[in-house]
């Protein structure tokens, strides 16, 4: 998504400032985000002038307006995978794309760059794949990023499990580049 219009939805404007659908609506309900109803319907629409005046007044990071784009970061310690994925993701997609090797560089990644999805392998050699996906759910910058775990070596059952634990799909390696595209497009959809 480019912000090249006037007038965005509260779905838009939830992508751009990383939060719920919801908290939109509450904002545009209470006042604080200034916009207006499509007559004969409850929709809400937010001017973009009127979007940057919000986000300027609550301190919201400025990044989400300036690409518009989904922001996905991989986090994978094989450089084959890594340098494969961001490249074709890069090529054949709209999305903008970072990558770290290792759960400390997947954290600094996460609070500067504020993904919309993570790609992360299960087995970083570090250790560290469950402590990201801990840190991304106890952020409240981080609500709403979504993580798709990544590995060839859990069983069925392993993978089912990890919905409890807080991921929000699974990607079986060797996968094809058509089933991750698939993946972030579930994972950021957006009900209206």
């Amino acid at each position: 998504m480019t912000i090249d219009k006037d007038v965005l939805t509260t779905g838009e404007v939830a992508k751009i400032c990383n939060v719920a659908p919801r908290t939109v609506s509450k904002w545009f309900d209470t006042g604080t985000l200034k916009g207006y109803r499509i007559p004969g319907s409850k929709d809400r629409r937010i001017p973009v002038a009127e979007l940057l005046r919000f986000m300027r007044a609550h301190g919201i990071p400025m990044d989400g307006i300036a690409s518009g784009r989904t922001r996905v970061l991989i986090v994978d310690d094989d450089s084959d995978v890594v340098d494969t994925l961001h490249r074709v993701l890069s090529e054949q997609t709209t999305y903008e794309v970072h990558t770290a090797t290792t759960g400390f560089q997947a954290g600094m990644e996460c609070e500067r760059f504020r993904p919309h999805v993570i790609l992360l392998d299960m087995h970083l050699s570090d250790g560290d794949s469950r402590h990201v996906a801990d840190l991304v759910r106890r952020s409240d910058a981080l609500q709403m990023t979504k993580i798709v775990a990544m590995s060839a070596k859990m069983t069925d059952g392993q993978a089912h499990a990890l919905r409890s634990q807080g991921f929000d799909d699974f990607l079986r390696k060797p996968f094809q580049v058509r089933q991750v595209v698939e993946s972030i497009e579930r994972s950021t959809s957006v009900v209206h």
